[in-house]
């Protein structure tokens, strides 16, 4: 049974124990908030598709990968930085896009957005600038980061915050950073509702459905 130490459970936002505690390596959770919470910025339908089918597929596919590993009582994260290390680029990129979407889910909330924690908004302004030259660098991220993949706010080994990206399946966490924020920049995560406007989707994102309380209590962790 794979362990998940960082997934956070809290309010509306708690993970199903009991799919995580289930004989399986790696399980699908319900989403923390209902298919339609999201709208008008992220439809029922990409949900659906998006959380259903794909999530599902990293899954089924995961589980498969790991069989015979010698990694099924492993964290989660140690599955991830193994495979990173160990250049296991089938388990990898399954293994470490189910622990993405994990923290993806839990990074949104219905009427997401609005201000950030006092300490995270003090932190991101002494390292990034202001929260506008954040937001800048975000989304810039994420529009230039070429066919799929991701973009983050991390904190760096140094402490310090950085906004990154990473291509396919792979995030900061799998080199030891750790994850506050991330962004799903992969066609199916936009493509129903913005078709090719990747700037759209990635700015809607940032200032209209990120759960600054999540991301806020992952921050004074890592701190």
């Amino acid at each position: 049974m794979v362990r998940y130490p960082h997934v956070l459970l809290s309010g509306s936002g708690e993970i199903n124990k009991r799919k995580q505690e289930s004989e399986m390596a790696l399980e699908l959770p319900a989403l923390p908030y209902d298919y339609e919470a999201l709208q008008p910025y992220m439809s029922k339908e990409t949900l659906e598709f998006h959380h259903d089918k794909h999530h599902q597929a990293y899954v089924t596919n995961g589980n498969k990968l790991l069989e015979g590993t010698g990694l099924e009582d492993k964290s989660l994260e140690e599955i991830v930085q193994t495979a990173y290390k160990n250049k296991m680029a089938g388990l990898l990129n399954n293994a470490s896009q189910h622990w993405n979407h994990l923290q993806f889910w839990q990074m949104m909330k219905k009427d997401g957005g609005g201000a950030i924690p006092g300490a995270l908004e003090k932190k991101i302004i002494e390292d990034l600038g202001s929260v506008a030259d954040f937001q800048a660098a975000f989304i810039e991220a994420g529009v230039t980061q070429f066919g799929s993949g991701w973009c983050w706010l991390a904190m760096g080994s140094d402490g310090k915050l950085k906004v990154t990206k990473t291509p396919n399946g792979e995030s900061p966490m799998a080199y030891g950073e750790t994850v506050l924020l991330g962004c799903d920049v992969w066609e199916h995560s936009y493509y129903i509702d913005y078709r090719n406007r990747r700037p759209d989707y990635v700015k809607a994102f940032i200032e209209n459905m990120v759960n600054w309380d999540y991301v806020g209590e992952l921050f004074a962790k890592a701190s």
